[in-house]
């Protein structure tokens, strides 16, 4: 069952463990990690210090090899560390034989993350994709988990009682996700009949990375207050406003960020709060420009949105922060011309790659936030007319 005990409590203190595996670089883990310190954060705990190796491959017993597990073990002995958080996901057979080497709370990234959306999830509908999610996580890691139950040895009378537990939390775990299931697909039907009752309106829905910005300038644009604040998945539930530009009425939804190594089993249960990306008319893809990786997490947005078949959408990309990426790129010494052929060159090579369907803003700062109310609302006087070609539309 789900060790309620083992999740993340406030100023634990945790190091994080990440592998070089083929085809990924040192400075990829680097940011990796330092995403996860960031989960970390988000969820409670400190962390202390990194472990890092190089391997082709993840040892099928504890993950890192035997001299690092032993480095780790004799750091987490000396320091008061509460617990080690691994960039990737461990089998359960892992969390335990790791566990059982360290004497402390062992997590991967995927039960971190559902750590988060466990303590955030407020809607009736986010709960219960949560914990469908948690439990759809554990399925296949029961045995692993139950092996410190089972008997050393093999061959006739080797079963002890950890076979018989398992087999009862199995079809315990089972029998909560069917339940689960039911309730979801319950809340699902009600949530459809919401959004099919909003009548005929063009839908616009904000996309991104987790932390882009997303609910500040849904703040921005509605006029209304959506909870936004400088940490991973701050608002899980889907939030939809109706917001009229110059006499032009649509319904803008913020929805809950994307994030590289996104659980499948959580992208599977959140799929009908991604249900206002699928339906949506037009979408409007945040980015934090300033971000240094922000072509890989614009790569994690389309992927995602590829796997909800909603890439072939009308898309405006906004990128985000300016305010930030320039004071991370402009030394003092440049002069206002060079910093003036920078955002240019920015701004141009973005141009081409989105067909012109792109705006450079700092919701922060509020700066060329009438520029994006003037896209957008052109984008959705074009989707009207596209949708109603026949009807005289009156603004």
């Amino acid at each position: 069952m789900i060790d309620k005990q083992q999740k993340i409590k406030t100023e634990q203190r945790a190091v994080l463990v990440g592998l070089v595996q083929k085809d990924q670089t040192s400075e990829q883990l680097t940011e990796y990690l330092d995403e996860l310190a960031f989960l970390a954060e988000t969820a409670g705990a400190i962390t202390v210090n990194r472990f890092t190796q190089k391997m082709l491959r993840p040892d099928s017993k504890t993950f890192v090899g035997k001299g690092k597990l032993e480095e780790i073990k004799d750091y987490v002995k000396n320091r008061g560390i509460d617990l080690v958080i691994f960039d990737d996901e461990l089998t359960g057979s892992q969390i335990s034989n790791i566990q059982k080497e360290l004497g402390v709370v062992v997590l991967d990234r995927s039960d971190l993350i559902l750590d988060i959306f466990a303590a955030r999830a407020r809607t009736a509908q986010a709960k219960v994709q949560v914990e469908l999610a948690q439990y759809q996580y554990i399925l296949p890691r029961l045995r692993g988990m139950w092996s410190h139950l089972e008997r050393q040895g093999g061959g006739i009378g080797s079963r002890g009682p950890g076979e018989t537990e398992i087999e009862t939390d199995r079809r315990i775990v089972k029998d909560k996700i069917s339940l689960l299931r039911k309730r979801l697909a319950e809340i699902d039907k009600q949530s459809f009949t919401q959004r099919k009752e909003r009548g005929e309106f063009i839908r616009v829905a904000l996309v991104g990375y987790t932390n882009v910005g997303k609910s500040t300038l849904m703040n921005l644009l509605s006029k209304s207050e959506v909870f936004a604040e400088n940490k991973l998945f701050a608002t899980l539930d889907t939030t939809t406003r109706k917001v009229v530009f110059e006499n032009t009425p649509f319904l803008l939804s913020d929805t809950v960020g994307f994030i590289r190594k996104l659980p499948h089993h959580l992208i599977e249960s959140f799929k009908s709060t991604l249900d206002e990306v699928r339906e949506a008319d037009i979408l409007l893809h945040v980015v934090d420009i300033s971000h240094p990786q922000h072509e890989e997490q614009i790569g994690t947005v389309n992927k995602t949105l590829q796997e909800l078949k909603a890439f072939e959408k009308p898309i405006l990309t906004i990128f985000n922060k300016m305010d930030l990426y320039e004071s991370r790129n402009f030394d003092e010494w440049l002069s206002d011309e060079v910093k003036q052929d920078i955002t240019l060159e920015l701004k141009e090579k973005w141009e081409h790659i989105t067909n012109k369907n792109c705006v450079f803003v700092s919701a922060l700062e509020k700066r060329n936030i009438d520029e994006l109310r003037t896209f957008i609302l052109t984008k959705v006087r074009e989707m009207y007319h596209v949708r109603y070609p026949y009807r005289t539309i009156h603004y």
